[in-house]
C-alpha cells in the first residue's frame, strides 16, 4: 500500500502530503490565536513548531525528487533548504533552549564575517 508513496526518488506525493499537513498546522496555528479558543491557546506554539517541521521535511523530500529528475531546480532549491534548516534551528533554540540556561555566543558569527 505504501510502497509507491515512500519512493521519494520517483514519487513526489510524500513531499506534497508533508507540505499540505504543514500548511494545515499553520492554519491551526492561526485559528488557535483567536480569542474564542483561548482554552486551547497552550497548543498554539506546538502547532507552529509542527508547521515548520513538516514544511521543512516536505521540502527536503522534494529535494530528493528534484535531484534525480530536475538537476537545475535542485541547485536553486539547495540554497533555500539551508536557509530553512537554519531558520528551524533558530526557532527551536529560542523556544526550547534559551529559557533553560543554554546561551550561545553569537559573536563568532561577526568575527567570521569580518
Amino acid at each position: 500500500m505504501l510502497e509507491g508513496i515512500l519512493d521519494i526518488k520517483n514519487d513526489r506525493r510524500l513531499s506534497m502530503y508533508l507540505y499540505r499537513m504543514g500548511f494545515g498546522f499553520w492554519l491551526l496555528y492561526l485559528v488557535l490565536g483567536a480569542p474564542a479558543l483561548h482554552i486551547y491557546k497552550h497548543y498554539r506554539e506546538d502547532a507552529g513548531l509542527l508547521c515548520i517541521l513538516l514544511m521543512v521535511f516536505g521540502f527536503s523530500a522534494s529535494m530528493v525528487y528534484e535531484y534525480f529528475h530536475h538537476p537545475e531546480h535542485y541547485v536553486q532549491k539547495k540554497k533555500w533548504l539551508l536557509v530553512s534548516y537554519l531558520f528551524l534551528a533558530v526557532v527551536i533554540y529560542i523556544l526550547e533552549f534559551q529559557e533553560k540556561g543554554v546561551h550561545l555566543d553569537w559573536t563568532w558569527v561577526l568575527r567570521w564575517f569580518s
